[in-house]
């Protein structure tokens, strides 16, 4: 199916206290959140009109910035009445939104003290991030070369452009291959996360999932672990090596883009979306269409 490149897509961009026409919401090509990935972001959805954990994702903005060294200028009351303001002035109802906020090009160099910090926020329509039709077997993952890092060696707790510098590596290497995406390792060999979502597996009757000690504790992953609570699922955070694949009999991701996405196959490990997949995906949906609970 053809594809529009994203910078010709019809609409408008929130661009620092601005209303922008799509076209116009540009930066310089010296920015210095493109030379030295002094940028931060966030990946939010809008269901029927509404953004899902909105505040949430904005207080994660501003500490992703916090943690970069920058203060982006505005409040968090001032970010979400402007996510608000632009989906509904792109009449968006269900779709995807990214603010993102990133050191201008005042300085060029290492040192950057003095360059603006931008804020722009984009929304668009954007259907599932995997195959719909994948959940009934669930998609295919491959694990990456690439670990996540030491938290004494990166802002690992920020949403920050530099840290998906891997996972885009991850992700090419294994959809060269065929597989959905990658599962990444951390710098210890444990099992951490996908390339963009939280990792769940169900281990006699109960939800296994790593301690997210050195990659995002994602706010789906958050969610689903309430949903989870309420339906009385226990839950194990603990370290997970991947030969304890072995005794999982589910495996799900978690995250803004991914939702709650059946996995089949990691490796050499077989999964089977069943009964407790099935019941947390039913109650993400009731909660995020905000339908009367089952």
């Amino acid at each position: 199916m053809a594809t529009i490149s994203y910078d010709k897509m019809e609409g408008s961009i929130w661009y620092n206290g601005e209303m922008l026409p799509w076209e116009d919401a540009q930066a310089h090509v010296l920015t210095h959140g493109l030379h030295y990935a002094s940028s931060v972001f966030e990946g939010e959805r809008v269901y029927e009109g509404e953004i899902f954990k909105l505040a949430e994702h904005t207080d994660r903005l501003i500490n992703s910035a916090t943690l970069l060294d920058f203060k982006i200028p505005y409040t968090a009351e001032e970010i979400n009445a402007a996510c608000r303001e632009t989906v509904l002035q792109n009449n968006i109802v269900d779709g995807y939104v990214r603010p993102v906020a990133w050191r201008g090009s005042e300085m060029m160099g290492v040192s950057a003290q003095e360059n603006r910090i931008n804020l722009a926020i984009a929304v668009w329509q954007w259907p599932s991030y995997f195959d719909p039709e994948m959940r009934s077997v669930g998609i295919r993952l491959k694990t990456s070369k690439w670990r996540r890092p030491d938290p004494r060696t990166a802002p690992v707790h920020s949403k920050a452009a530099g840290l998906y510098m891997i996972c885009t590596l991850s992700k090419h290497a294994v959809e060269a291959e065929g597989y959905d995406d990658a599962l990444m390792l951390d710098w210890r060999g444990q099992v951490a996360e996908s390339t963009g979502a939280n990792i769940f597996f169900v281990i006699g009757g109960k939800l296994h999932t790593p301690i997210p000690d050195c990659f995002l504790d994602g706010i789906t992953r958050r969610t689903v672990i309430d949903l989870a609570n309420a339906r009385g699922y226990e839950i194990v955070e603990r370290v997970i090596m991947p030969e304890d694949m072995a005794d999982a009999t589910e495996c799900l991701l978690t995250g803004t883009a991914a939702e709650i996405t059946p996995v089949g196959e990691i490796d050499d490990y077989r999964f089977k979306p069943g009964a407790i997949t099935a019941q947390l995906i039913e109650d993400f949906d009731n909660l995020v269409r905000r339908k009367a609970a089952a």
